[in-house]
């Protein structure tokens, strides 16, 4: 590690090794960052989290660098009283904790507001007080609709950027009536925002907010059934990974019509070891991190998938591959949607000197792969089972 501890950051100033409080280390982002972190850096980590399946390979491995410089502590932040200890050990926190899948947002508004607002008061709180620096995951839903979805269907402003890119500092956050409970994640995920805003304002706390735009790679989500509840409903692209492996038609929620831009977890993963490392660059700031060239609309996503899982597979492509569905019937009353969300760069490329580098079909088929390779032959199982009458 003597190469990895003389390394500097953007500025030419030598990166002090560091401890690292990391709650929700073990879901998608965290084992990337977990592995990034160890891999590549001196940095030691208190991994906190009620599940470590997914860094497993970390705690468990052959590596003596890796096992050495990170602590599993089987923690629910909702009701531990070693919380506050383990971020006054650190030197920096960053919370992931979440959830984090729309079908929830529905049919768990109060799990979903509790989890993403109330439960992450005491993280803000002990940081700020503490005087600890806090790297904080926020999400693009914060800024809700477009400013262009109010326009008329026909208005030439709908292609218009300044009514569909979303800024960190200047667009509005525009959500849907109360009665719509897909909102409930935004607005605890804003509620947060703008109290460690004001912690910051206020009391000095040193944070960052990071905002993903669809991050996607191997580990994303679950598959129902599998590694996670049978009637469970996954985002996305793990939705449609899940019905490539059973052979069975991509829905499209109300015909696939919202545009989403996605991006690799690698090169995002990359934009976060920056903010670790130059606090002096990143502090204070909200940063989107998504990848504006990778733009589809879902139905568009959905063929490329198929596409690249017939390569992948070697299995030939379902005849009709996608079949439409309604919002409703998929996740229930009380759903609604943005039509399109393509991330401003400016600040972080300004601040950090970040952009993406990975194409939407290059992720996509290391993804697939990964999805091809670690469940195929699971759900054969699962599909070869006969069902009870």
């Amino acid at each position: 590690m003597a190469a990895a501890s003389a390394r500097v950051d953007l500025d030419g100033k030598p990166i002090k090794p560091m401890q690292i409080c990391m709650i929700g280390a073990g879901g998608f982002i965290g084992s990337h960052l977990c592995e990034k972190v160890l891999a590549e850096t001196p940095h030691k980590i208190l991994a906190l989290d009620v599940y470590n399946d997914k860094i497993k390979h970390l705690l468990e491995g052959d590596n003596a660098s890796f096992t050495e410089r990170i602590q599993f502590h089987r923690i629910n932040i909702k009701h531990d009283s070693r919380l506050e200890g383990l971020i006054k050990m650190s030197d920096l926190v960053i919370n992931l904790a979440a959830i984090c899948t729309p079908a929830d947002y529905n049919t768990r508004p109060l799990d979903t507001i509790y989890s993403n607002f109330i439960d992450a008061l005491p993280v803000v709180k002990y940081c700020s007080e503490n005087n600890k620096r806090l790297i904080h995951f926020s999400t693009c839903e914060v800024y809700g609709k477009t400013i262009g979805s109010f326009l008329p269907k026909d208005s030439p402003l709908r292609e218009d950027p300044a009514y569909y890119i979303l800024k960190e500092d200047e667009s509005p956050c525009i959500f849907g009536s109360i009665e719509k409970q897909r909102w409930s994640y935004a607005c605890a995920k804003q509620l947060i925002e703008r109290l460690i805003y004001a912690e910051g304002a206020e009391n000095g706390l040193e944070f960052t907010i990071v905002r993903p735009f669809n991050w996607i790679g191997p580990r994303m989500d679950f598959i129902p059934g599998i590694d996670g509840p049978s009637e469970g409903v996954p985002r996305v692209l793990a939705c449609f990974s899940n019905a490539l492996l059973r052979r069975e038609p991509l829905k499209l929620v109300d015909g696939g019509q919202s545009q989403r831009t996605f991006i690799y977890i690698k090169d995002a993963i990359e934009a976060v070891m920056l903010m670790i490392e130059n606090p002096a660059r990143a502090n204070g700031h909200i940063f989107n991190v998504g990848n504006p060239n990778n733009e589809v609309t879902v139905r568009q996503l959905a063929e490329m998938m198929s596409e690249i899982y017939a390569k992948v597979s070697g299995d030939a492509a379902l005849q009709s591959p996608t079949v439409d569905i309604s919002s409703k019937e998929f996740y229930g009353e009380g759903y609604d949607d943005s039509d399109k969300r393509i991330p401003d760069m400016t600040i972080i490329n300004r601040q950090l000197g970040w952009n993406p580098k990975t194409s939407l079909w290059d992720l996509l088929e290391s993804t697939l792969t990964y999805q091809h390779r670690t469940y195929a032959e699971a759900i054969k199982k699962v599909i070869a089972k006969p069902t009870a009458i």
